[in-house]
């Protein structure tokens, strides 16, 4: 069965295309799957560099459950006491203490810390409830000056 496609065309020239919806929503899960199957293959050859970085089962599971603080399991995952994370970031034991437990909010920049220190995404260390706090700090640069960790380019 041929495909029932209209081109619609200004001054002699296409510029669009008209196809049955059911083409059209093949084509899209095409494109997905596609799009699925080329990530799945960049994220490999990041593992297999040595540049992308796998998680346990386990700790994937808990930070999907949302049972604790994103926080507390990645300071965890990481090996880090409060007080060893707390010295990194320029805060209290205390503070971070109350942030794990739910009892204060981190600011963003503090965030952003975090998530350099723990070498993660500012998006995994935060709950639904600090999500409005969150800034925007694209420069990622000053953070990581701060904190004394040099890029693998920096040697």
């Amino acid at each position: 069965m041929k495909t029932e496609v209209k081109i619609i065309k200004e001054n002699g020239n296409p510029v669009s295309a008209v196809v049955p919806i059911k083409k059209w929503e093949d084509m899209v899960k095409q494109l997905e799957t596609m799009n699925d199957i080329l990530d799945a293959q960049r994220i490999s050859s990041e593992i297999e560099s040595g540049e992308g970085e796998t998680f346990p089962h386990d700790f994937v599971k808990k930070l999907v459950e949302k049972k604790d603080h994103p926080l507390r399991l990645w300071r965890k995952y990481r090996c880090l006491t409060l007080l060893q994370l707390a010295k990194m970031v320029g805060v209290t034991k205390s503070a971070l203490s109350m942030i794990e437990n739910g009892n204060s909010t981190p600011s963003g920049r503090l965030l952003k810390l975090l998530s350099v220190a723990l070498k993660c995404e500012m998006e995994d260390v935060y709950t639904e409830e600090t999500k409005q706090n969150v800034k925007s700090y694209k420069n990622a640069d000053s953070i990581r000056i701060e904190l004394g960790i040099a890029d693998k380019n920096d040697d």
